[in-house]
């Protein structure tokens, strides 16, 4: 089944579709836009160049607009990160083979002073009212299989750099299926979607399972956990998807005694901790339901009835841990008396997939990547973890060259090279420490050659306009030197070991500003 076919079953069907903040489409409308809006794409794309179209732009109504019309035309979206920034950004473009930007007043101002040649920019209003020439028409004609090519989106692995990760027509319509299926979604449901539409989890839990059972969605244009409750309520949203810390913040806001009082039944995403989990249910009156999984979607751990308290769950078929260095799976955890992992050396190691690829389709112009993450016919996953007793599998950490920052992979060396570019920094390391809800913090320590203040690195980083805004350190060491190996290699275990209690600055979590503790 492709997205093409799903759209088009329901290309005569009057029940909602999508639903924003000024807008309501049923299906016949959507379907109509969107294959009005895939023949304008067709019009602009040189046919000897790939098909590539970028959407940089918020969850609007234009966004999913873009999507669906690629999943009838058979172009292929490139979901265009927008905490990029600078060159970075265009070398994700270019990475991608883009050849047409999608993007609006919005985004637009990111590409200011950028070298696009060879990039056809658009905004999606103009292309919107160009479209209309063919409302009356039917859906561009496309061969279309379940492998074929649908969308790239953008990751960070290990080695630093961002991968576009091929998803094809399958990879969506099949985690549709099957979260449908495992959740009793309907075409009554209405999915809210808050989490970017660039991104894996808004596409494959809040969109497809809509497009499975023909329910409607209703788009956020950016994640607001003040605006969460009055959302869900104003939209009538039965199900919810997110990834990160999306729950933490909205356990912020002020509690009110008809918090539950809504109509939402079921919310579905991963890297959310057990507190937050319990909390969150309790308060609005839903089920909350955690996985673990990556864009990737080749390992998937998940949380069943009966998984202990602060494990991932329990792995997918063929989904084991296994020694980076022997290959060979890694024994179980043993825990003494006081809950302690006592053999962490010999059970700890990579989540891997023994099977072979899962529904990864590999990486787009990356063979080097695709063929790292599939050594010896497995597929390895780059997460470290163990498994218990019984089987249950523990979150042990990340590999050392990547964290995850409020459901956001970041690369570490991209952020070291940016803080090595100020004359009084000598050297840098760049590593996760926990954070107190759920994935990772930005912590740096530095060696400096001369002296360096708070309000000088402050200045220093906003002026740094390929920084990611996920990017900027939480927590600053300034040490005497790095903890290295024999071979000179960083040793970021000690530094992540070490956490935050030395911390020279710190910033508050939404803030700029660097300070003592």
């Amino acid at each position: 089944m492709t997205i093409r076919d799903l759209l088009l079953a329901r290309a005569e069907q009057d029940t909602p579709a999508l639903l924003t903040h000024g807008r309501t489409w049923s299906w016949r409308e959507l379907v109509a836009d969107a294959s009005a809006r895939a023949a304008a794409v067709g019009r602009l794309l040189d046919p000897e160049r790939p098909p590539h179209v970028g959407l940089l732009m918020d969850n609007t109504a234009e966004m999913l607009l873009g999507l669906a019309a690629a999943g009838l035309g058979g172009h292929v979206a490139v979901g265009v990160n927008s905490t990029r920034r600078g060159e970075a950004l265009v070398a994700d473009l270019r990475r991608a083979d883009v050849q047409v930007l999608l993007t609006d007043a919005t985004q637009h101002g990111l590409l200011e002073g950028l070298d696009l040649t060879g990039i056809q920019v658009v905004d999606a209003d103009d292309l919107s009212t160009s479209s209309r020439t063919d409302m009356a028409g039917e859906a561009p004609d496309a061969s279309l299989a379940d492998d074929s090519l649908f969308m790239l989106i953008f990751t960070s692995g290990t080695s630093g750099r961002p991968k576009a990760v091929r998803i094809t027509h399958e990879k969506v319509t099949y985690p549709g299926a099957y979260l449908s299926e495992r959740f009793g979604l309907t075409g009554d449901d209405v999915h809210y979607v808050a989490m970017p539409l660039f991104h894996s989890n808004a596409v494959m839990a809040g969109w497809a399972p809509a497009l499975v059972t023909g329910a409607a969605v209703a788009l956020r244009e950016k994640f607001s956990a003040s605006e969460f409750l009055s959302d869900v309520r104003r939209f009538g949203a039965t199900y919810a998807s997110y990834v990160g810390k999306p729950l933490t913040y909205v356990l912020a806001t002020p509690e009110l005694p008809d918090d539950a009082d809504n109509p939402l039944r079921l919310v579905f995403g991963n890297e959310a901790g057990d507190r937050d989990i319990r909390a969150f249910a309790e308060r609005f009156g839903c089920t909350v339901i955690d996985g673990f999984g990556s864009t990737e979607n080749a390992v998937v751990v998940s949380k069943l009835p009966g998984t202990p308290s602060g494990a991932l769950g329990w792995p997918a078929d063929g989904v084991a841990v296994h020694d980076p260095e022997t290959g060979a799976e890694c024994v179980r955890a043993e825990v003494d008396a006081a809950g302690r992992v006592v053999n962490l050396d010999e059970c700890v190691g990579e989540l891997v997939n023994t099977t072979g690829a899962g529904q990864f389709a590999g990486y787009y112009n990356d063979d080097e990547a695709t063929a790292e993450r599939m050594r010896g016919g497995m597929y390895w996953s780059g997460d470290l973890a163990y498994r218990d007793a019984e089987g249950w599998v523990w979150f042990a950490g990340r590999t050392a060259a990547w964290l995850r920052v409020d459901g956001e992979n970041l690369a570490c060396a991209p952020i070291e090279q940016i803080l090595l570019r100020h004359p009084a920094i000598d050297q840098v390391a760049v590593y996760a420490v926990p954070d107190e809800r759920s994935g990772d913090q930005v912590a740096a320590a530095l060696v400096l050659r001369d002296e360096l203040g708070p309000d000088d690195l402050e200045r220093f980083l906003d002026e740094q306009a390929d920084l990611s805004p996920k990017a900027r350190p939480r927590y600053v060491r300034i040490v005497d030197a790095l903890p290295r190996t024999a071979t000179h290699k960083v040793l970021h275990r000690e530094l992540t070991a070490a956490s935050i209690a030395d911390a020279t600055w710190t910033r508050a979590e939404r803030g700029t500003a660097y300070s003592a503790p």
